[in-house]
């Protein structure tokens, strides 16, 4: 089974939690804290397999989980961090965190891999917290949670060519004829319903990759018939080879073709309209195929260079193929997406961003919102009297409580951070 697009959860590893300990030799006076730090949570981490050509092994998975660090221990024994997750993946693999709809990673080369979660920082134990003032800390931290999101995983086919088209144009024949690709042939519409890859060679032995993509139809680029799943494997492309039926043998006007696929393409991705073309004229040897073919050149507007053959008889093949190659050594590498895109890109702004936000949800209940006072509870053990002391000047000294106050919030009332509820006190 082809599957080429999955939406996948995944959540990077926990770290480990710090371990409060004391030591407590013999012959030690005032042994001090003694418990170590957590180890960091498991990354999850996509990377290239060669021998994988679908998403199938992700397509039942509903979400990835890495391995949580190893807590800390006495002794000042910091706890082990977590393995990564390998998560293999066939090249052309995109990745896209569907909150901020940025790339994650591109994976378009063997060795490529991206770090697409990562795990949470081990809490640190006790002896990390000793200062001159406080020579005997007794509380520690949990570990960070590792990251979650949402991604979208597609795979966007690495070929030179795509042969694009409406159904029954002869493409599947074409690859056939060029390459030792074997595609279902038959004299129905949709008869390829996956994208088919086939290694092409011009006269001189120049080789390059071309793809034959299923059908298009008219609405392909909203969802119509199959073109909307593989359009996008025709993107990596460089050049883009119009196969068109000029013996009009399903009564179809061949400029009218060309004009729909252009549009669709278009509809799909602007950017495709800029990639090179050669329109290829196939079925040359049947009746009115020359006629026709000279009203389309009259009703064409641009140069684009257009090729007779006949995949049936094997004609005219080779000089495509020829004029493919000088096409594609001409052509500059061009990157898929625009920097504003990916995930590394870093846009400064003078923006300061609020670590928390205040909001009165009932007449005596206020709500603190933000990830990092979200992030500094959940490292919190208020297991112990100290780290409940230590939580509470984090908030004061973050201006919570000034700002409580102004806000109105009286004596008794309820406090909540995510599910844990505090009284209010001046």
């Amino acid at each position: 089974m082809f599957v080429d697009e999955v939406i996948i959860k995944v959540i990077a590893g926990r770290g480990g939690d710090g371990c409060t300990a004391f030591r407590r030799e013999k012959y030690i006076a005032m042994g001090g804290p003694y418990g170590g730090n957590g180890g960091h949570g498991g990354d999850i981490i996509f990377m290239v397999d060669e021998g994988l050509h679908t998403l199938l092994d992700l397509r039942y998975q509903k979400t990835i989980k890495a391995p949580k660090g190893e807590n800390g221990k006495g002794k000042n024994q910091h706890g082990k961090k977590a393995e990564p997750l390998i998560v293999k993946v066939p090249i052309g693999t995109v990745i896209t965190d569907m909150d901020t709809n940025l790339i994650i990673g591109d994976l378009k080369t063997k060795n490529d891999s991206v770090i697409v979660a990562k795990g949470g920082r081990g809490g640190r134990g006790n002896t990390a917290f000793k200062t001159q003032t406080n020579t005997a800390p007794d509380f520690s931290e949990n570990g960070e949670e590792g990251e979650e999101k949402i991604l979208k995983v597609e795979v966007k086919m690495l070929a030179d060519v795509g042969l694009v088209g409406l159904p029954s144009v002869g493409k599947s024949t074409i690859i056939s004829c060029v390459s030792r690709s074997k595609p279902k042939i038959a004299a129905y519409h949709f008869t390829t319903l996956t994208p088919n890859l086939g290694v092409s060679k011009s006269s001189d032995g120049r080789s390059f990759v071309i793809a034959d993509l299923p059908g298009l139809i008219e609405g392909a680029s909203k969802g119509e018939g199959l073109g909307d799943k593989f359009l996008r494997h025709i993107e990596r492309t460089k050049v883009i080879a119009h196969v068109i039926d000029m013996s009009s043998l399903e009564g179809r006007d061949p400029y009218q073709d060309y004009l729909l696929i252009n549009k669709e393409l278009e509809e799909f991705n602007k950017k495709l309209l800029k990639k090179p073309q050669i329109i290829i004229a196939n079925k040359m040897d049947l009746e009115h195929a020359k006629e026709n073919l000279e009203n389309f050149k009259k009703s064409l507007s641009n140069n684009i260079e257009i090729f007779e053959v006949s995949a049936a008889t094997n004609k005219g093949l080779q000089s495509v193929l020829d004029r493919l190659a000088d096409l594609l050594e001409e052509i500059p590498e061009q990157p898929l997406f625009d920097e504003e895109h990916l995930e590394s890109h870093v846009l400064y702004k003078f923006v300061k961003e609020e670590p928390y936000t205040i909001e009165k949800e009932a007449e005596d209940l206020w709500v603190i919102k933000g990830k990092e006072i979200e992030k500094i509870f959940k490292m919190t053990k208020f297991s112990s009297e100290e780290g409940i002391y230590r939580f509470a000047k984090k908030l004061r000294r973050m201006g919570i409580d000034q700002k409580l106050e102004e806000l109105g919030a009286k004596e008794g009332d309820q406090v909540r951070i995510l599910d844990f509820y505090f009284d209010y006190k001046n």
